[in-house]
């Protein structure tokens, strides 16, 4: 069970920086310093919102408007490192004694 429980701890640390590395490459985007004209920077970006999506969609029904600015990836980051931090160790000590 241990071992399931750091598989887990690795995948979202895993997903961590891909959230992180979409946030990156859609500021990129907006400030037009990567052109989405290029084959590869469509289809990363393509691919990493089809890997947050799913995540994100949730977490936008919940939070208010903000207009242009979408906090769902920072609520995204927060859950991971609660899960992290304080969750799995809890368990991780619950399963040892």
């Amino acid at each position: 069970m241990i071992a399931i429980l750091e598989i887990i701890k690795l995948l979202l640390g895993l997903l961590l920086y891909i959230i992180i590395a979409q946030a990156i490459l859609s500021w990129l985007i907006a400030f037009n310093v990567i052109n989405t004209s290029n084959d590869f920077v469509r289809q990363v970006l393509y691919a990493l919102d089809r890997i947050t999506e799913p995540l994100y969609r949730p977490i936008r029904k919940i939070l208010p408007d903000f207009g242009a600015l979408d906090l769902s990836p920072m609520v995204v980051i927060l859950l991971i490192y609660i899960l992290r931090a304080i969750i799995i160790p809890n368990i991780e000590l619950n399963l040892m004694s």
